[in-house]
């Protein structure tokens, strides 16, 4: 503990890491740096410079990370249409490598010896967290307070705060669930979510209004794709970050985007969240249909089956893996005709899909799809020997 000299924590500003603030500095007598990252979770993180400064940390980095957040990591994800058991967008997951990118990052800055973060030990993101540290630099040590000491309980963390006078927040309107937000989703665990059987509270979703409050009439969308990526909405050209927020917007107010999942978390237990992902959902529905246009048949399978395994990856904290680049490159190349325009309907929480083109990188031929005279572009009789052909060793298996 005393080779320690530095340490930087990812830092909120909340009761858990303003506590491990101190926690740190007092078990190793060290130094510590923090680090508060704004990748779109709606809140103000100003005010964590001003708790920093006022617990004694001299080196406080607070920064705005939500373009590359979208463009580096969530972007990338959609291309490959990705989705942990047929559900959760990965809302958490994705966030973060990049965090532990920066605290790895801050930590050769300052000269640190460690980094710190406050993940709990039943949770995914402990596991996250430090795979990505090691990832990016092997000799990095990490602290996670939460598998060291013994305040397990709101109770024990309100009693260290009061001894060591940290100011922390007690307000009886404080949400009785768990949450994370960035600009792609907000997600809740815990409360009455803890029963799987117990719907969820209509006053607990922050971003989307109801499908049954929504707006009686629908509302269309045009996003334009390119390489993959959108690129613009209803014709107009947005930065990555800002296109997610507009689509947040317009799907929250359509009720677009709730989901209530139990889910297999990687250390072995299952746990019931429930996520708001409005522009996501909106995102993989027309990324979908823009690439159903666009790609050939086999590669498009070929993506499919690939997906889990690269979901799973993202979900268990691979995300700097070589098996996860390697297939990142593998997804990357097949966007290259991933362009044109998806025309889609929102209406009382449902995306639908209602027009697509590619001007130049559609494989839709009209002429040879057609139930009307196709002019000899497809010779039905073909289809026999296709037929006959692709029968054989069924007929050779069905005579035994």
């Amino acid at each position: 503990m005393s080779k320690i000299k530095k340490v930087v924590l990812a830092y909120s500003g909340g009761l858990d890491t303003s506590i491990i603030l101190r926690w740190l500095a007092e078990k190793y007598q060290c130094e510590v740096v923090t680090f508060t990252a704004d990748i779109g979770q709606g809140e103000e993180v100003e005010p964590a410079r001003a708790k920093a400064e006022m617990l004694g940390v001299k080196e406080i980095f607070i920064e705005e990370l939500t373009e590359e957040f979208v463009s580096e990591y969530v972007f990338p994800m959609f291309r490959a249409n990705t989705l942990y058991e047929g559900e959760y967008l990965l809302g958490t997951s994705i966030a973060r490598p990049l965090i532990a990118k920066r605290l790895v990052e801050i930590a050769k800055e300052t000269g640190a010896d460690a980094i710190a973060h406050g993940a709990t030990g039943k949770g995914n993101d402990q596991v996250r967290f430090e795979l990505g540290a090691y990832a990016l630099n092997p000799n990095i040590k990490v602290i996670a307070p939460w598998r060291e000491w013994d305040l397990n309980s709101r109770e024990k963390l309100l009693e260290y705060a009061d001894t060591h006078h940290i100011p922390v927040e007690r307000s009886g309107n404080k949400s009785p669930y768990s949450m994370d937000a960035n600009l792609l989703h907000i997600s809740y665990e815990g409360g009455i979510l803890e029963d799987p059987w117990a719907e969820p509270e209509e006053s607990m979703w922050r971003w989307s209004v109801s499908p049954e409050q929504a707006p009686d009439r629908a509302e269309y969308l045009e996003i334009e794709f390119q390489s993959g990526d959108p690129i613009a909405l209803n014709g107009k050209t947005y930065s990555s970050a800002a296109l997610l927020a507009e689509l947040n917007r317009i799907g929250g107010a359509h009720g677009v985007g709730r989901a209530d999942i139990v889910e297999n978390r990687y250390v072995g237990m299952k746990s019931r969240g429930c996520y708001e992902t409005p522009g996501g959902t909106i995102l993989l529905k027309a990324h979908r249909a823009m690439e159903s246009l666009t790609l050939d048949r086999e590669v498009a399978h070929l993506k499919d089956e690939l997906m889990p395994r690269y979901a799973s990856l993202i979900y268990n904290g691979y995300w700097w893996s070589p098996e996860r680049q390697m297939m990142q490159q593998m997804i990357d190349s097949s966007q290259q005709h991933v362009n044109g325009i998806v025309r889609l309907k929102l209406y009382k929480g449902l995306v639908s899909v209602v027009g697509r083109a590619s001007e130049k990188d559609s494989l839709f031929s009209e002429e040879v799809a057609t139930f009307e005279d196709d002019a000899g572009a497809f010779n039905q009789q073909d289809a026999d020997g296709f037929i006959q052909l692709n029968a054989l060793r069924l007929k050779i298996a069905a005579s035994r």
